[in-house]
């Protein structure tokens, strides 16, 4: 897709915008080689795709050949896919290869993990805007690939009113009238909700019937207070400060939806290398 085309374009200009010197001074130059990218740590495998078209862009004769998919499991030692081709290509790439798939298996690991912390409850894993500035919809894919679920892309296809939307509206009847308001001018197909940070705004939300209402950094208890007042009439949503230590208390609380911004923004690499067969293809 266009989109990343123009992400793998740019990492690549970045990176090789003056070409790769140690590789052309020290390696000859029809020399081929095979490389195995392998597993150096447990979770979950995204971004092969970008790996794909990072060789696609720097050389077509260079092939990859996965020997798993995004979303599948790995642990320390596994193969994850071999590269063959030009040697001098292969080196060019191999960083920005590694750098985009370290990045989105991390953040599919970081989301497996949270998913496994909430299995057997009714809450779904949601991802937040918290992304790394030009790669949100890879980060964005590489949640679904940990079986998480992905919230808004962008301001525009979704509405949240959140906490400085209602210092920026102002007024005691600031709930009722964003979402009065959000109501009239959007679509018919956008979903409507709004934050809250007490039970008090709870009910003024409530009353107006957002589809959806954020409880903002509440305790767990406030949180099983805020489900047994809103019987199911929109779908609550636990965010702010949420961790792996207490995501499985927020899920059991019967909320519907727990956003964790740190899949994202806080998410450790996986370590992958890519390992030289060291005799070479010729």
């Amino acid at each position: 897709m266009e989109y990343l085309t123009r992400i793998v374009a740019f990492a690549l200009e970045e990176d090789t915008a003056l070409g790769d010197i140690t590789s052309e001074l020290t390696v000859p130059a029809e020399r081929r080689v095979r490389g195995t990218l392998l597993a150096k740590g447990d979770g979950v495998i995204s971004g092969l795709s970008v790996v794909r078209e990072v060789f696609r862009q720097l050389d077509e004769t260079v092939h990859l050949e996965p020997l798993l998919h995004d979303g599948d499991r790995v642990t320390r030692g596994d193969r994850i896919g071999t590269i063959t081709g030009n040697a001098r290509s292969v080196l060019k790439g191999e960083r920005v290869a590694l750098n985009f798939l370290q990045r989105l298996s991390g953040v599919a690991t970081a989301t497996a993990r949270y998913v496994e912390a909430v299995a057997g409850t009714n809450a779904r894993i949601i991802d937040t805007r918290k992304t790394t500035p030009g790669v949100r919809l890879l980060e964005k894919a590489a949640v679904r690939h940990g079986g998480g679920h992905n919230h808004r892309f962008g301001l525009g296809d979704g509405i949240l009113i959140k906490d400085n939307h209602l210092a920026a509206i102002g007024g005691p009847d600031r709930i009722a009238a964003a979402v009065r308001a959000a109501r009239h001018g959007a679509p018919h197909t956008l979903r409507v909700e709004v934050e809250v940070t007490s039970l008090d705004e709870l009910e003024q939300a409530l009353a107006v019937r957002p589809d959806t209402i954020l409880l903002d950094n509440m305790s767990p208890d406030e949180m099983r207070e805020a489900v047994r007042r809103t019987a199911s009439r929109a779908l609550l949503e636990a965010s702010g400060g949420i961790t792996l230590e207490t995501v499985r208390d927020v899920a059991q609380t019967g909320v519907n939806l727990i956003s964790v911004g740190a899949l994202t923004h806080s998410s450790r690499a996986l370590d992958i290398s890519l390992e030289l067969d060291m005799s070479g293809e010729s």
